[in-house]
């Protein structure tokens, strides 16, 4: 196997989520790690990692994304 192969993560390493922005679009499945949700809400912690993942592509996209209004767990 080469040095710089590429490891596939497990699904099981991720929870999809579906995410409602204020200006009334959205997003489906988005993948968000399990070690990010820590404490007790976890979609509060999700809502917060799609936030600052939405700010860190803004920056190099120059696109802005409206502010995220809900945050759910997507049903399989």
């Amino acid at each position: 196997m080469a040095l710089n192969a590429r490891t596939k993560k497990k699904s099981s390493d991720y929870i999809l989520f579906n995410i409602l922005y204020e200006d009334g679009s959205q997003t489906s499945n988005r993948k968000i790690p399990i070690t990010e949700l820590t404490g007790t809400n976890e979609e509060q912690a999700a809502k917060a990692f799609i936030e600052a993942q939405d700010r860190k592509i803004a920056e190099s996209a120059g696109v802005l994304r409206g502010a995220v209004k809900t945050v759910s767990r997507a049903e399989k």
